[in-house]
């Protein structure tokens, strides 16, 4: 299979949930995947496809739920400093994604929040016309479940072994997940996973997602070079780890992908291939 194969199954499936006499409207599908596993693209391309076959889709995603920068500055000096750096549970506003997903089933205007990458803080909304029949929620740990307390006792990387000595970190993370977050990926009413074929591969995607961002920003705050991609992936190793074990014995609909994004199977709760 190929990168191409990815929208064409995941199409099928949710146009299927859709379909269903008793589906939700709007009916919510979390997107997860690792960083760099193209979430995104396969979001853009869903959206097109549903939409042509009749189903009003949004795109929520969990990136532009980001703290803005000076409110994870605060957060960092309340609670411990790595939280400074987006990306972990604990760094985004999960009741405004609540908020949003109620309001995109709904007649009216809605104000889509958008998080710039390259300056590290919030950017001007998109606003877009509800109601909406399906709701793409996509982002690297949508849908993740907290880790068991023990299971949290050893660093999995030098970052957390050097930065996060007494776990403060990690279990704010932890219970980020367990709290409001709980709350938020509730609202999902179908899961995909993007499963990459292991965390290893993680750094070399992430880096040519911020390859394409100097091409697009090359004068913008905040890029990254290789040294600084493998230290920030890090903030993201240990729930990812987690997701790949974890997710796709529950996940609705599992593509599995090779190092170059290719899908090799995909596994659901119906049928796999």
């Amino acid at each position: 299979m190929s990168p191409d194969d990815a929208p064409a199954i995941a199409a099928a499936a949710i146009a299927g949930w859709a379909a269903e006499p008793n589906a939700p409207r709007p009916l919510v599908v979390g997107l997860c995947g690792a960083q760099g596993s193209g979430k995104s693209t396969l979001a853009a391309a869903l959206a097109d496809r549903l939409n042509v076959a009749g189903y009003r889709t949004a795109i929520l995603a969990l990136d532009d739920l980001y703290l803005p920068a000076a409110n994870r500055v605060a957060l960092a000096g309340a609670v411990h400093p790595l939280l400074r750096v987006r990306g972990v549970p604990g760094t985004h506003d999960p009741e405004l994604g609540l908020a949003l997903l109620s309001r995109l089933g709904e007649a009216g205007p809605v104000a889509l929040p958008r998080f710039d990458k390259a300056t590290d803080d919030r950017a001007a909304p998109a606003t877009v016309e509800g109601p909406f029949d399906v709701i793409l929620f996509e982002g690297w740990c949508v849908g993740a479940a907290p880790q068991a307390a023990d299971d949290l006792a050893r660093p999995v990387n030098a970052l957390e072994a050097d930065a996060d000595v007494g776990g403060v970190w990690r279990r704010h993370v932890n219970a980020a997940l367990a709290g409001p977050y709980r709350a938020l990926f509730g609202r999902i009413d179908r899961l995909i996973l993007l499963a990459a074929p292991g965390f290893d591969v993680v750094h070399r995607w992430r880096l040519q997602q911020e390859e394409e961002l100097r091409a697009r920003r090359p004068e913008g705050a905040g890029l990254m070079d290789a040294a600084a991609v493998a230290a920030f992936v890090q903030h993201y190793e240990r729930l990812t780890r987690h997701i790949l074990a974890e997710m796709p014995g529950r996940a609705d609909l599992t593509l599995h992908l090779d190092p170059d994004r290719r899908v090799i199977r995909a596994d659901s709760k119906d049928i796999s291939r």
